[in-house]
């Protein structure tokens, strides 16, 4: 199987003459001059000159190979970088008809390359109400929600009220317990869904339970939980793979409203300077999805689909590779996607009061007093190892949701198996998440070529890292939340990504986090001294790191001739601006394969841009994604 795919074959949004008109006013872009940008080029000058160069900027090539300051880049015809430099050396690739954008200053780098996120969920989550993760009273939600009914009331009554970003610990006072009885008060007879932001809880109302069966005899599924209060009835809260039950009854959106919404979380993603993707969970729907996109000339970046195997099939081996084997042969025509990934869920989440992360040691109680539970793991050492033998041996590539140091550990066991059995280290099996990790296991990624795909963002004081864990894990434990310095200490390869849509997409907060780990958000830093990363290794981790994990970085992640022109430009030096700067960047153009997919001097990378803004300004929705319940319905995890 090769690693290799193209580029998404869509349109730049503006032509480079286009580019040229409508940035110039603005000082962005400038030409050779007028005559210049009008007359076509002989034969001979296209084959010798850059289609594009980037000048006047501070380049970060991300690779040592370039010691010394860089300040501009070419782009040939064939969407390859042609030429890096000093600008008076990359400018002799400037031709009568080559577009030439100043960076004013900014820095010049790799795209960002996220390997972990759910865009397409983001697009579903779009076409939704939201929450937005608020704190609120009883009486404060049903008052929100009252909104939202009135807002639809023409789908009374039996028209489904799914409302996204729901907070699991947001019930005031802090303790308040969810139970269908608060929504069945609200002035409506039609089923109600709350989807909780962290994509582990899922609230419904009496009368989605009575749609989805659901009784005081219905058992739990596999990996799931239906709440059950004192006196053993359901009390709406259904946690991880729980939630389809409820969640397969909910109607799916529009085609076309979702391929235009997906258009639009593109776009903004390309604002956002992300130019290759991990789509983090997969199936038909989302394939589907993408294929819609890429027919349409929308699919902006590069995508690598990693094909969720459930839980029930983690013990079939052989049933689990016929099935994607299937959807990679259905699905591998489609210009811009490139298959070789699996995503497995071996636990949950961490926080109170979810506590489904699987631990090594038990849970705490509140009062700091051990409990017998150390939480939920969904698929044994001895099974994983086996389902990553199968798929490893027929070059499919890992990748793990681990948020427990229990799981984490199973995933390296695993691991250690399927290289026992194939002997095969050049597959870059991942473990995702890696919120806790026992000292014990930090070598062993490096020893056994495992990437750590982390998500940095978290890595900072909030009440997701402090009131909801702190107490309920102590101390000792608490300062090994994600680990990112001691596991580059220790030679592991690092990695980044987003989880997107479970947090607002913050791309350089998410790298100015990694670095001070207090970001925008946080409320002092967490663990700074112990596990903050340099300037340098988070652009990397975010950059060249992930493109490691996607196996693209023979051809993306570094800027260096023959490389892919996958560039962003911003509007200020990343690599020198004072760190909490880094958290305001703004991406002036993103580049995929040299084609122009954002350009903020154009009225579409405006809009796109502005809405970038706005998510990044909401309340955060919860401590983070990953799970089951929603993989029927909206992919997350």
């Amino acid at each position: 199987m090769s690693p290799s795919y193209e580029a998404p074959a869509q349109p730049s949004p503006l032509s480079r003459r286009g580019l040229l008109a409508a940035a110039g006013a603005a000082g962005l872009v400038t030409a050779a001059g007028p005559a210049a940008a009008a007359s076509p080029a002989s034969p001979s000058s296209r084959r010798r000159s850059a289609a594009l160069v980037v000048h006047n900027g501070r380049v970060f090539t991300g690779t040592s190979a370039h010691p010394t300051r860089h300040e501009a880049v070419a782009v040939g015809r064939d969407g390859r970088i042609l030429a890096v430099g000093p600008d008076a050396a990359v400018k002799r690739h400037v031709g009568r008809d080559t577009d030439v954008v100043d960076a004013a200053g900014g820095t010049v780098m790799s795209g960002i390359h996220d390997g972990h996120a759910h865009p397409m969920d983001a697009a579903s989550r779009s076409l939704r109400p939201s929450l937005a993760g608020a704190e609120q009273t009883v009486e404060e939600l049903q008052k929100t929600l009252t909104g939202f009914l009135k807002d639809s009331a023409e789908q009374e009554p039996d028209g489904w009220l799914v409302v996204e970003d729901w907070n699991p610990v947001g019930l005031l006072p802090h303790g308040t317990a969810p139970h269908h009885t608060m929504l069945d008060a609200l002035p409506t007879r039609r089923p109600i869904a709350l989807r909780g932001g962290d994509g582990h809880n899922l609230w419904a109302n009496q009368r989605a339970l009575d749609i989805a069966k659901i009784t005081a005899s219905t058992p739990d599924p596999v990996g799931g939980r239906i709440v059950k209060g004192a006196d053993g009835r359901p009390t709406g809260v259904l946690k991880d793979d729980a939630q389809p039950l409820v969640a397969r009854h909910i109607p799916e959106p529009d085609e076309t409203q979702l391929a235009d919404a997906a258009a639009k979380t593109l776009a903004e993603a390309a604002a956002s300077g992300i130019t290759t993707f991990m789509e983090a969970v997969v199936g038909r729907a989302e394939l589907k999805l993408y294929q819609r996109l890429a027919a349409s000339d929308r699919l902006l970046q590069r995508i690598v689909p990693a094909l969720r195997v459930e839980t029930d099939m983690t013990k079939d081996p052989a049933a689990a590779l016929a099935y994607a084997k299937k959807l990679r042969a259905e699905f591998d025509d489609v210009r811009g996607l490139r298959f070789g990934t699996i995503k497995v869920f071996l636990d949950g989440v961490v926080e109170y009061p979810a506590q489904t992360a699987a631990l090594l040691e038990p849970y705490l109680d509140k009062d700091g007093r051990p409990t017998d539970h150390r939480g939920d793991l969904y698929v044994s050492a001895a099974d994983y190892g086996r389902l990553s033998a199968a798929f490893n041996a027929e070059g499919w590539q890992m990748h793990a949701h681990a948020i427990g140091d229990r799981a984490v550990r199973t995933s390296l066991d695993g691991y250690a198996y399927a290289l026992r059995k194939t002997g095969r280290r050049d597959l870059r099996n991942t473990t995702a998440h890696l919120q806790l990790v026992d000292p014990a296991d930090l070598p062993r990624f490096a020893a056994l070529g495992v990437v750590a795909c982390m998500q940095l963002q978290w890595a900072a004081r909030t009440t997701w890292t402090m009131d909801a864990l702190l107490p309920y894990i102590g101390a000792r434990r608490h300062r090994w939340q994600y680990p990112a310095r001691s596991l580059r200490d220790r030679r592991a390869a690092l990695a980044g990504g987003s989880d997107w849509p479970v947090d607002p997409l913050q791309v350089w907060n998410q790298i100015r986090t990694a670095i001070d780990r207090e970001g925008m958000e946080g409320e002092g830093d967490l663990y700074r001294a112990q596990e903050g990363l340099s300037r340098t290794s988070s652009l990397l981790m975010h950059t060249a790191g992930t493109a490691r994990q996607l196996r693209s970085d023979h051809l993306t992640g570094t800027v260096e001739r023959g490389k892919a022109a996958d560039l962003v430009v911003l509007d200020r030096d990343v690599t020198r601006c004072p760190v909490a700067d880094i958290s305001s960047s703004e991406v002036r153009m993103t580049l995929v394969g040299g084609t122009v997919v954002h350009d903020a001097q154009s009225s579409a990378g405006r809009a796109a841009a502005a809405r970038v803004t706005r998510a990044a300004a909401g309340p955060r929705p919860t401590a983070y994604a990953s799970v089951h319940g929603r993989h029927a319905s909206c992919g997350c995890g």
